[in-house]
């Protein structure tokens, strides 16, 4: 059975480390070495996570038999349209396809509605085959966007959305 939790402070080395084991195996196939371990050290640093979660995002853990396996990061990001976003969704590969995933979702869109969220938008990676995984859960394509993230390296995404009323 899945457990759900919202991270506290003391526990953003375990997004960290969760990242650390995800990541090389959902990108290496399309993304240098040199960006995955730019990106990492960029995004998933204890200070960056903390400083996410000091500006407003929720991160949830996923844990199955007391394991950690899983974990999202979503926060509001225009107040005017009610719109959140899904920053951060990932999933020990060894679980994929088994739902933690959508309940992960499941969990960061109940509490967008909650607090009055009109709109959930994410960015994937256009290589990415979890581009199918938030299809299947109601999300669209609304641009294709190429960010340089830095150090000669860009991520090549697809903004998607997907609305949370009715």
């Amino acid at each position: 059975m899945i457990h759900l939790r919202n991270a506290k402070a003391a526990e953003i080395t375990i997004i960290n480390n969760l990242a650390e084991q995800i990541w090389p195996q959902t990108y290496s196939a399309y993304i240098s070495k040199e960006q995955l371990r730019f990106m990492l050290d960029k995004m998933y640093n204890a200070e960056e996570l903390l400083t996410q979660l000091q500006d407003g995002h929720t991160f949830i853990i996923a844990s199955e038999n007391g394991k950690d396996v899983g974990f999202a990061g979503f926060s509001l990001i225009d107040e005017q349209s009610s719109t959140y976003k899904l920053h951060k969704l990932y999933v020990l590969p060894e679980l994929h396809g088994k739902g933690v995933g959508k309940i992960l979702m499941n969990e960061v869109v109940n509490l967008a509605v909650a607090n009055g969220g009109k709109s959930l938008q994410l960015n994937v990676n256009r290589n990415n085959k979890a581009k199918d995984f938030y299809i299947m859960a109601g999300f669209k394509i609304k641009e294709t966007v190429d960010l340089d993230i830095g150090n000669g390296f860009f991520m090549n995404d697809y903004v998607m959305e997907r609305s949370l009323i009715g």
